[in-house]
Order: structure tokens, then C-alpha cells, then sequence
């Protein structure tokens, strides 16, 4: 798990751009098979998605940030 956050910490903008190609490849898959839109509908839909997917994840990587950057995560660290 240390490894996963160590790499997320070294390439914040990959693991967010990963996390908002997901969302529309899920959201476009999951529109298709649920709904008879038309694909520009679904698309749009799609992104929508995804922007608030990838809002609710700078969100959580900010707070990861601040948390980081004010000393709990090396504080929790030398504890253990």
C-alpha cells in the first residue's frame, strides 16, 4: 500500500488524468447499455460524469496534500 502512495505522490496529474479516462470509458459504457441516447447525448454525459468524478479527486488529493504538508503523515510515520 506504502508503494501506491508513493508513486500517487510522484505523479499526482497521471493518477488524476487516469482517474477521469476511466470515468468516461465507465460512464459511456454505462450509458450504452442503460439508456437509448444518441452518442453525442451519451458523450456529453460521459464528461459530465467524469468532471465530477475528477473534482471529488483534486478534492481528496488536496486534502492529501494539506495533511502531508502539515506534518501528520511524517508524524504518523515515525510513530510506527
Amino acid at each position: 500500500m506504502e508503494a501506491i502512495q508513493s508513486w500517487v505522490s510522484d505523479h499526482k496529474l497521471t493518477s488524476i488524468g487516469a482517474v477521469w479516462a476511466s470515468a468516461i470509458g465507465a460512464s459511456l459504457a454505462y450509458t450504452k447499455t442503460r439508456t437509448p441516447l444518441k452518442p453525442s447525448l451519451r458523450l456529453i454525459h460521459a464528461r459530465m460524469h467524469a468532471q465530477a468524478i475528477t473534482l471529488v479527486v483534486l478534492s481528496g488529493a488536496a486534502a492529501y496534500h494539506y495533511y502531508e504538508k502539515s506534518g501528520g503523515y511524517k508524524q504518523e510515520k515515525n510513530a510506527s
